[in-house]
């Protein structure tokens, strides 16, 4: 039975940012410094895949810093973290290794200014997402407030109109954030916000592949974990540019279910991206499956060039 031809478009850029790199590269050159087993706080990124192959080579994950002994070092992830987890490490005399994005850091530190110069600071992101708390964490609670959606903002009651600011979650859809922004601005014309976007290049980026690609694909796969915000925002924003079936596929197991429903009796034209905590390795694995059931052809679909780098904390360098 001869194959059936797809087109293959393969977004550029996809996959691992420099602030997830520079997090992984953290764990490794820990583990290289002092030995096995170092401790890191939460999954250093969200996909599990990153997190196996690291816990192979001596990181022992867990969700507090009290679940790790005092005499071995500490990772933050690159999400952030409050400030009172940093606080806890050093109450302990522990060596804390901060493998937090610069990007990330960048809308702490705004936050801190914001606070200090006596803002009250509208966060705009998901609630419970580790960036969102670590963020919320910069400042005492009662001067942030989460801004969840376009209701929210419509809603939100503050004291002093004339001392407010924002901030952004990093791996929002630009989209969505433009409206929530739009709303605050009109309704707080006062409101202070970055000097530049807190969302992240990386982010920006795969989500403008993502939009170029709609235009062509009928089916768009985004590989990426199902607690990653970057990789579900990919999905939404190529639902909302006119895609048909846009798929978060997660592992191997969710792609040969897709694989297994998949009919069509055109050359159909998939999409293939992956969030920014997501190997390419897998992307490879995903290409390799696609190739057995089908005649690929491939097409590299690439909008912009990143050349971004992020330093190593000076301990490891």
């Amino acid at each position: 039975m001869k194959k059936q031809n797809i087109n293959l478009y393969l977004a550029s850029p996809r996959g691992f940012c420099a602030g997830v790199d520079r997090a992984v590269k953290i764990v490794e050159e820990t583990i290289k410094k002092f030995g096995s087993p170092v401790y890191v706080r939460h999954e250093i990124v969200h996909n599990k895949d990153v997190v196996n192959s690291l816990a192979k080579i001596g990181a022992v994950f867990v969700e507090e810093v009290n679940e790790a002994p005092v005499d071995r070092p500490i990772i933050f992830s690159a999400h952030g973290v409050a400030k009172s987890v940093i606080n806890e490490a050093n109450q302990r005399k522990m060596i804390s290794i901060d493998a937090t994005c610069p990007l990330v850091t960048k809308v702490h530190n705004e936050t801190v200014r914001h606070y200090n110069l006596g803002r009250h600071i509208l966060l705009v992101g998901h609630k419970n997402h580790p960036e969102v708390t670590g963020t919320m964490g910069q400042v005492p609670k009662e001067f942030v407030t989460l801004i969840e959606t376009e209701a929210d903002a419509l809603n939100v009651k503050v004291s002093e109109t004339n001392k407010i600011a924002y901030a952004t979650q990093t791996t929002l859809s630009l989209d969505d954030t433009a409206a929530i922004l739009k709303i605050l601005k009109s309704r707080f014309p006062d409101i202070k916000g970055p000097n530049s976007e807190d969302i992240c290049y990386a982010t920006t980026n795969r989500q403008t592949a993502v939009k170029s690609m709609a235009k062509l694909c009928d089916i768009i796969l985004v590989i990426g974990a199902q607690n990653s915000s970057n990789s579900l925002r990919l999905v939404e924003v190529a639902i909302a540019h006119g895609v048909k079936v846009a798929k978060l596929i997660p592992d191997i197991e969710t792609l040969e279910e897709f694989l297994n429903t998949f009919e069509a009796h055109t050359t159909p034209n998939i999409g293939l991206t992956a969030g920014a905590s997501a190997p390419e390795t897998l992307v490879q694995v995903l290409i390799s499956k696609l190739k057995k059931n089908f005649e690929v052809n491939l097409l590299d679909h690439e909008v912009t060039k990143e050349n971004v780098k992020f330093n190593l904390p000076k301990m490891l360098r």
